[in-house]
């Protein structure tokens, strides 16, 4: 079991930054692929970013060049650093760590970016 809590949150006026943390309990995150989406209201969850146990990146097309992605597997946490935020960046973020072998896939409880002037 792993047990995710995100921060970082908050709001931001357009062309500002945030960074987001996720705290991993109960497991190794360096055992497991580690991911952030996002869900606005009225939309499907989305993936933003994601690294691998090796540490390869990958980014939704939206974000490229914005967002990075990082992990410490020494603090167990990993990060999203959101530069040039625009307005449609608003939305929960959530965390999540997924792994094949054995199975597991979970998530954070979610945290609310909001991108206004």
């Amino acid at each position: 079991q792993v047990q995710l809590v995100e921060s970082g949150g908050g709001l931001v006026q357009p062309g500002g930054s945030l960074r987001l943390s996720c705290a991993a309990s109960g497991s190794a995150i360096r055992l497991y692929a580690m991911g952030w989406y996002r869900q606005a209201p009225g939309k499907q969850r989305e993936l933003v970013a994601a690294i691998t146990s090796g540490g390869s990146t990958d980014y939704a097309d939206f974000v490229k060049g914005r967002f990075t992605i990082s992990r410490d597997n020494a603090k167990n946490t990993v990060y999203l650093q959101m530069n040039s935020l625009k307005p449609e960046d608003t939305a929960v973020y959530y965390c999540n760590a997924r792994r094949i072998i054995p199975t597991g896939d979970y998530w954070g409880q979610g945290t609310q970016v909001t991108v206004s002037s």
